[in-house]
């Protein structure tokens, strides 16, 4: 399944939800999918190894667009 992507800038990380799946590269690996977020914190999923972590949203600049995948 072909995803697309969308930058991060400051104004489109607030537009982050549950859900989502995020990623720190272009190209979209390593991903992850939003569990929570709180206090400029998510909570992720890197469904592929799975496991999950706790990282500050800013590191992340790419975001997949259209529906949840």
């Amino acid at each position: 399944m072909r995803v697309d992507w969308v930058v991060l800038d400051g104004a489109a990380q607030g537009k982050v939800e549950v859900g989502d799946l995020v990623s720190v590269e272009a190209g979209g690996m390593p991903s992850y999918r939003v569990m929570q977020l709180a206090d400029g914190r998510a909570w992720l999923r890197d469904e592929a190894r799975r496991f999950d972590c706790i990282a500050p949203l800013s590191l992340f600049h790419w975001k997949a667009s259209g529906p949840a995948l």
